[in-house]
């Protein structure tokens, strides 16, 4: 990653953290956009509520030339449909799938600079596999991967590659808050969940996101990329 110019938003905390310490010791120049300024992580950073500013106002310090966007900011609402309300649906497709559209319009120009740019967006395995809970959040992440795709098509003359990680239960601040690992019997039963009998870990997920932005990858776009520990596929 020496040389590389990387903008991850929501890299306070969890997955977004992990993967800027990684890209840190990688050599990548890191611009940084959230609530936050993410603690260890040495960056140009930006403070950006994708629910109050315009990612126009709030990105105003990125460089001419981007080589990677992490969009990494996410929800876990899960409730019973009918508990549900149309603003709730509205809430999580507005930090999931507006903040992504937001950020990579923002970015475009300096990422096109690149000429070998990569985005990575983020869904979940409840996307893919039906959960009862989900509905909200499978519809706006559903939304992410049906913009990843159009996206790769639209963005392949240019070489800018854009693919979606699909997580499945992963140890973060927001898995927490939402009590999906609250405590011991809660994580032993996410683990059994799981056919590699654990959840995830925010550098199970950040390794493949720094993946998808290296060269390494460099003939990979339009995918779904599923780091769920065999739950999307397996039985």
């Amino acid at each position: 990653m020496q040389g590389k110019q990387i903008l991850i938003v929501g890299a306070s905390s969890g997955i977004g953290h992990a993967l800027a310490q990684h890209l840190q010791t990688q050599g990548a120049t890191l611009f940084t956009a959230g609530r936050q300024q993410p603690e260890g992580i040495q960056s140009t950073h930006m403070t950006w509520d994708v629910t109050q500013q315009s990612a126009a106002d709030a990105l105003n310090q990125l460089p001419d030339t981007l080589h990677g966007l992490v969009y990494a900011p996410g929800t876990i609402n899960l409730k019973p449909f009918q508990r549900l309300t149309v603003d709730d649906y509205r809430s999580d497709l507005e930090v999931n799938v507006l903040g992504a559209i937001a950020a990579i319009h923002a970015a475009y120009p300096a990422i096109k600079k690149s000429k070998a740019g990569s985005i990575v967006l983020f869904s979940t395995v409840a996307a893919k596999l039906g959960m009862g809970l989900h509905s909200s959040v499978s519809v706006a992440k559903s939304a992410v991967e049906g913009l990843a795709k159009s996206l790769a098509a639209e963005f392949a003359p240019y070489n800018i590659r854009v693919n979606a990680i699909a997580p499945s239960l992963t140890d973060t601040p927001l898995a927490e808050s939402a009590g999906l690992l609250g405590d011991d019997n809660k994580r032993d039963a996410a683990k059994k969940r799981h056919p590699l009998s654990r959840y995830g870990t925010p550098e199970d997920i950040a390794g493949m996101a720094a993946y998808l932005l290296s060269d390494q990858a460099a003939w990979i776009t339009g995918q779904i990329i599923g780091v769920d520990g065999g739950m999307g596929n397996l039985k």
